[in-house]
Protein backbone atom coordinates (compact mmCIF):
# COMPACT_ATOMS: atom_id res chain seq x y z
CA UNK A 1 0.00 0.00 0.00
CA UNK A 2 1.53 3.21 -1.05
CA UNK A 3 1.65 6.01 1.99
CA UNK A 4 1.56 9.67 1.11
CA UNK A 5 2.36 12.20 3.76
CA UNK A 6 1.20 15.65 3.91
CA UNK A 7 2.96 18.07 6.10
CA UNK A 8 0.46 20.62 7.46
CA UNK A 9 2.58 22.99 9.43
CA UNK A 10 6.72 23.60 9.27
CA UNK A 11 7.36 23.44 13.06
CA UNK A 12 7.89 21.13 15.34
CA UNK A 13 4.82 21.86 17.81
CA UNK A 14 2.62 20.89 15.23
CA UNK A 15 3.67 17.51 15.20
CA UNK A 16 0.56 15.84 16.40
CA UNK A 17 -1.09 17.73 13.98
CA UNK A 18 0.81 16.32 11.07
CA UNK A 19 0.78 12.83 12.84
CA UNK A 20 -2.99 12.85 12.60
CA UNK A 21 -3.44 14.17 9.65
CA UNK A 22 -0.89 11.65 8.31
CA UNK A 23 -3.17 8.87 10.07
CA UNK A 24 -6.28 10.09 8.47
CA UNK A 25 -4.32 10.47 4.83
CA UNK A 26 -3.40 6.94 5.52
CA UNK A 27 -6.23 5.55 6.55
CA UNK A 28 -8.22 7.08 3.17
CA UNK A 29 -5.28 5.64 1.09
CA UNK A 30 -5.85 2.71 2.45
CA UNK A 31 -9.56 2.38 2.46
CA UNK A 32 -9.35 3.67 -1.25
CA UNK A 33 -7.28 1.08 -1.82
CA UNK A 34 -8.84 -1.47 -0.26
CA UNK A 35 -12.30 0.10 -2.34
CA UNK A 36 -10.01 -0.80 -5.39
CA UNK A 37 -9.18 -4.39 -4.44
CA UNK A 38 -13.10 -4.67 -3.25
CA UNK A 39 -13.87 -3.31 -6.66
CA UNK A 40 -11.18 -6.02 -8.29
CA UNK A 41 -12.23 -8.57 -6.84
CA UNK A 42 -16.22 -7.87 -7.16
CA UNK A 43 -15.19 -7.58 -11.01
CA UNK A 44 -13.23 -10.97 -10.90
CA UNK A 45 -16.02 -12.45 -9.26
CA UNK A 46 -18.14 -11.75 -11.51
CA UNK A 47 -16.16 -12.44 -14.51
CA UNK A 48 -16.04 -15.60 -12.79
CA UNK A 49 -19.43 -16.15 -12.11
CA UNK A 50 -20.22 -14.92 -15.89
CA UNK A 51 -17.83 -17.65 -17.11
CA UNK A 52 -18.97 -19.75 -15.45
CA UNK A 53 -23.19 -19.16 -16.52
CA UNK A 54 -21.40 -19.68 -19.77
CA UNK A 55 -19.66 -23.34 -18.55
CA UNK A 56 -23.42 -24.38 -17.73
CA UNK A 57 -24.58 -23.33 -20.47
CA UNK A 58 -22.51 -24.31 -23.45
CA UNK A 59 -20.60 -26.50 -21.43
CA UNK A 60 -16.53 -26.44 -21.10
CA UNK A 61 -15.92 -23.38 -23.84
CA UNK A 62 -12.66 -24.77 -24.38
CA UNK A 63 -13.71 -27.71 -26.47
CA UNK A 64 -15.79 -27.01 -29.12
CA UNK A 65 -19.48 -28.08 -29.33
CA UNK A 66 -21.20 -30.99 -32.34
CA UNK A 67 -22.72 -28.91 -34.88
CA UNK A 68 -26.14 -29.78 -34.74
CA UNK A 69 -26.84 -31.00 -37.99
CA UNK A 70 -24.31 -34.47 -36.43
CA UNK A 71 -27.23 -35.12 -33.86
CA UNK A 72 -29.57 -35.06 -36.44
CA UNK A 73 -27.14 -37.07 -38.68
CA UNK A 74 -26.98 -39.33 -35.42
CA UNK A 75 -30.85 -39.46 -35.04
CA UNK A 76 -31.12 -40.69 -39.03
CA UNK A 77 -28.79 -43.33 -38.63
CA UNK A 78 -30.79 -44.71 -35.45
CA UNK A 79 -33.67 -44.49 -37.37
CA UNK A 80 -32.48 -46.10 -40.66
CA UNK A 81 -30.65 -48.64 -38.05
CA UNK A 82 -34.17 -49.46 -36.62
CA UNK A 83 -35.74 -49.89 -39.57
CA UNK A 84 -33.65 -52.60 -40.87
CA UNK A 85 -33.86 -54.24 -37.52
CA UNK A 86 -37.53 -54.67 -38.63
CA UNK A 87 -37.17 -55.39 -41.67
CA UNK A 88 -34.35 -58.25 -40.70
CA UNK A 89 -36.85 -59.78 -38.05
CA UNK A 90 -40.10 -59.70 -40.46
CA UNK A 91 -37.68 -61.42 -43.35
CA UNK A 92 -36.42 -64.09 -40.54
CA UNK A 93 -40.43 -64.35 -39.44
CA UNK A 94 -41.31 -65.03 -43.09
CA UNK A 95 -37.96 -67.43 -44.31
CA UNK A 96 -39.83 -69.51 -41.12
CA UNK A 97 -43.12 -70.04 -43.06
CA UNK A 98 -41.05 -71.22 -46.06
CA UNK A 99 -40.46 -74.99 -46.67
CA UNK A 100 -36.52 -74.46 -47.39
CA UNK A 101 -33.57 -76.40 -47.85
CA UNK A 102 -30.24 -75.02 -48.52
CA UNK A 103 -27.81 -76.80 -50.95
CA UNK A 104 -24.92 -74.71 -51.25
CA UNK A 105 -22.43 -74.69 -53.99
CA UNK A 106 -19.43 -72.40 -54.24
CA UNK A 107 -18.95 -72.35 -58.15
CA UNK A 108 -23.10 -71.45 -58.60
CA UNK A 109 -21.60 -67.99 -56.62
CA UNK A 110 -20.10 -65.00 -58.87
CA UNK A 111 -19.17 -62.10 -56.88
CA UNK A 112 -20.76 -60.51 -54.26
CA UNK A 113 -24.58 -58.71 -55.02
CA UNK A 114 -25.27 -56.16 -52.03
CA UNK A 115 -28.22 -54.49 -51.37
CA UNK A 116 -28.17 -51.55 -53.83
CA UNK A 117 -27.94 -53.94 -56.79
CA UNK A 118 -30.80 -55.60 -56.35
CA UNK A 119 -33.58 -54.36 -59.03
CA UNK A 120 -34.89 -57.65 -60.28
CA UNK A 121 -36.58 -61.09 -59.28
CA UNK A 122 -36.42 -63.60 -62.78
CA UNK A 123 -39.00 -66.27 -63.14
CA UNK A 124 -37.88 -68.99 -64.92
CA UNK A 125 -39.28 -72.79 -66.15
CA UNK A 126 -36.45 -76.00 -64.96
CA UNK A 127 -38.33 -77.33 -68.35
CA UNK A 128 -38.00 -80.60 -66.99
CA UNK A 129 -40.04 -82.90 -64.45
CA UNK A 130 -37.17 -83.25 -62.21
CA UNK A 131 -37.75 -82.00 -58.28
CA UNK A 132 -36.09 -79.17 -57.41
CA UNK A 133 -33.29 -81.39 -55.13
CA UNK A 134 -32.94 -83.24 -58.93
CA UNK A 135 -32.32 -80.07 -60.40
CA UNK A 136 -29.69 -78.80 -58.15
CA UNK A 137 -27.84 -81.95 -58.73
CA UNK A 138 -27.93 -81.58 -62.13
CA UNK A 139 -26.46 -78.58 -62.23
CA UNK A 140 -23.97 -79.14 -59.90
CA UNK A 141 -23.00 -82.24 -62.27
CA UNK A 142 -22.42 -80.14 -65.59
CA UNK A 143 -19.79 -77.86 -64.20
CA UNK A 144 -20.92 -74.91 -66.13
CA UNK A 145 -21.85 -72.75 -63.02
CA UNK A 146 -24.97 -72.11 -63.65
CA UNK A 147 -27.88 -71.66 -61.23
CA UNK A 148 -30.45 -69.89 -59.72
CA UNK A 149 -30.73 -69.09 -56.50
CA UNK A 150 -33.91 -70.85 -55.70
CA UNK A 151 -35.77 -73.66 -57.25
CA UNK A 152 -39.74 -74.24 -56.45
CA UNK A 153 -40.91 -77.96 -56.82
CA UNK A 154 -44.25 -78.85 -57.54
CA UNK A 155 -45.34 -79.56 -54.26
CA UNK A 156 -44.06 -76.15 -52.43
CA UNK A 157 -40.87 -77.30 -51.43
CA UNK A 158 -37.89 -74.98 -52.23
CA UNK A 159 -34.15 -75.99 -52.28
CA UNK A 160 -31.77 -72.43 -52.04
CA UNK A 161 -28.36 -73.01 -53.82
CA UNK A 162 -26.89 -69.48 -53.76
CA UNK A 163 -27.55 -67.17 -51.34
CA UNK A 164 -29.44 -63.38 -51.51
CA UNK A 165 -26.13 -61.60 -51.04
CA UNK A 166 -24.63 -63.99 -54.24
CA UNK A 167 -24.48 -63.18 -57.82
CA UNK A 168 -25.78 -66.54 -59.34
CA UNK A 169 -25.46 -67.32 -63.51
CA UNK A 170 -29.54 -67.33 -63.99
CA UNK A 171 -30.38 -65.44 -66.18
CA UNK A 172 -26.90 -65.53 -68.91
CA UNK A 173 -27.18 -63.29 -71.70
CA UNK A 174 -29.83 -61.30 -72.71
CA UNK A 175 -30.76 -59.31 -75.85
CA UNK A 176 -28.03 -56.95 -77.04
CA UNK A 177 -29.58 -53.27 -76.05
CA UNK A 178 -31.11 -54.90 -72.66
CA UNK A 179 -28.49 -53.63 -70.10
CA UNK A 180 -29.52 -50.05 -70.82
CA UNK A 181 -32.95 -51.16 -71.21
CA UNK A 182 -32.92 -52.36 -67.94
CA UNK A 183 -30.93 -50.05 -65.60
CA UNK A 184 -27.83 -52.85 -65.38
CA UNK A 185 -24.48 -52.84 -66.95
CA UNK A 186 -21.65 -55.87 -66.88
CA UNK A 187 -20.26 -55.52 -63.87
CA UNK A 188 -16.72 -56.44 -62.49
CA UNK A 189 -18.18 -57.69 -59.29
CA UNK A 190 -19.30 -60.65 -61.76
CA UNK A 191 -16.61 -63.37 -62.85
CA UNK A 192 -18.11 -64.32 -65.92
CA UNK A 193 -17.28 -68.12 -65.32
CA UNK A 194 -19.01 -70.43 -67.34
CA UNK A 195 -20.55 -68.23 -69.56
CA UNK A 196 -20.62 -69.00 -73.21
CA UNK A 197 -21.47 -66.45 -75.72
CA UNK A 198 -24.34 -67.05 -78.13
CA UNK A 199 -23.95 -64.59 -80.56
CA UNK A 200 -23.91 -60.57 -80.75
CA UNK A 201 -27.56 -60.43 -80.57
CA UNK A 202 -27.09 -61.49 -77.24
CA UNK A 203 -24.25 -59.77 -76.01
CA UNK A 204 -25.02 -58.16 -72.50
CA UNK A 205 -24.62 -59.97 -69.20
CA UNK A 206 -25.69 -57.45 -66.28
CA UNK A 207 -28.96 -59.01 -64.88
CA UNK A 208 -27.21 -61.33 -63.38
CA UNK A 209 -25.51 -58.80 -61.13
CA UNK A 210 -29.06 -56.96 -60.75
CA UNK A 211 -31.39 -60.06 -59.84
CA UNK A 212 -32.79 -63.21 -57.95
CA UNK A 213 -33.63 -66.21 -59.95
CA UNK A 214 -36.33 -68.37 -58.98
CA UNK A 215 -36.83 -71.02 -61.12
CA UNK A 216 -40.26 -73.16 -61.15
CA UNK A 217 -40.37 -77.35 -61.95
CA UNK A 218 -42.12 -77.03 -64.64
CA UNK A 219 -42.51 -78.37 -68.67
CA UNK A 220 -44.50 -75.73 -71.04
CA UNK A 221 -47.68 -76.61 -72.39
CA UNK A 222 -47.80 -79.99 -70.28
CA UNK A 223 -50.35 -78.20 -67.61
CA UNK A 224 -51.12 -75.94 -65.52
CA UNK A 225 -48.98 -74.61 -62.41
CA UNK A 226 -50.12 -76.50 -59.32
CA UNK A 227 -51.75 -74.40 -56.56
CA UNK A 228 -48.97 -75.47 -54.29
CA UNK A 229 -45.76 -74.04 -56.19
CA UNK A 230 -47.69 -71.13 -57.19
CA UNK A 231 -48.36 -70.31 -52.76
CA UNK A 232 -44.57 -70.87 -52.40
CA UNK A 233 -43.54 -68.37 -54.94
CA UNK A 234 -45.87 -65.96 -53.57
CA UNK A 235 -44.29 -66.29 -50.09
CA UNK A 236 -41.07 -66.41 -52.15
CA UNK A 237 -41.11 -63.45 -53.13
CA UNK A 238 -42.50 -61.50 -49.88
CA UNK A 239 -39.60 -62.84 -48.51
CA UNK A 240 -37.43 -61.72 -51.21
CA UNK A 241 -38.73 -58.27 -50.71
CA UNK A 242 -38.66 -58.29 -47.14
CA UNK A 243 -34.84 -59.17 -47.18
CA UNK A 244 -34.06 -56.59 -49.67
CA UNK A 245 -36.31 -54.02 -48.36
CA UNK A 246 -37.30 -53.25 -51.21
CA UNK A 247 -39.98 -54.46 -54.05
CA UNK A 248 -38.16 -56.09 -56.81
CA UNK A 249 -39.51 -55.27 -60.53
CA UNK A 250 -40.86 -58.95 -61.69
CA UNK A 251 -39.55 -60.02 -65.23
CA UNK A 252 -39.60 -63.87 -66.58
CA UNK A 253 -36.49 -64.91 -68.61
CA UNK A 254 -37.99 -64.22 -71.89
CA UNK A 255 -38.31 -60.45 -71.39
CA UNK A 256 -34.69 -60.57 -70.86
CA UNK A 257 -33.45 -62.86 -74.21
CA UNK A 258 -35.91 -63.14 -76.84
CA UNK A 259 -36.96 -66.60 -77.61
CA UNK A 260 -36.01 -68.17 -75.06
CA UNK A 261 -38.86 -70.72 -73.44
CA UNK A 262 -39.32 -70.27 -70.24
CA UNK A 263 -41.79 -68.82 -68.94
CA UNK A 264 -44.32 -71.07 -70.51
CA UNK A 265 -47.43 -69.16 -72.29
CA UNK A 266 -49.84 -71.10 -69.30
CA UNK A 267 -47.88 -68.56 -67.11
CA UNK A 268 -48.49 -65.25 -68.50
CA UNK A 269 -51.77 -64.41 -66.34
CA UNK A 270 -49.79 -65.60 -63.35
CA UNK A 271 -46.89 -62.92 -64.33
CA UNK A 272 -49.08 -60.43 -64.82
CA UNK A 273 -50.59 -60.71 -61.42
CA UNK A 274 -46.53 -60.90 -59.85
CA UNK A 275 -45.96 -57.96 -61.85
CA UNK A 276 -49.03 -55.73 -60.51
CA UNK A 277 -49.62 -57.24 -57.14
CA UNK A 278 -46.85 -59.61 -56.08
CA UNK A 279 -49.30 -62.69 -55.86
CA UNK A 280 -50.07 -65.53 -58.67
CA UNK A 281 -54.05 -64.33 -57.80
Amino acid sequence: MAVVIIVLGGCAGSSNTQRSDVIRVETATSSASESQDEASGQSEANASSEASDVETMWGDISEPTEPQESVSSASSDSAESSDADEENERAAELRKKLDITEDYHKEFVHGPKPVKYQKYIVLHDTEGDGDAASIVKYWDSNDAGVAAHFVVDKEGKIVQCVKLDKIAHHAGFGDTGHNELYGVEDESRDDKVGTVEIGDWASDYGMNSYSIGIEMVHVGGEGDYPEAQLDAVDALIAYIDAYFGVESEIIDHKAWRTGNSDTSEEFADYLENYQDHRTHE
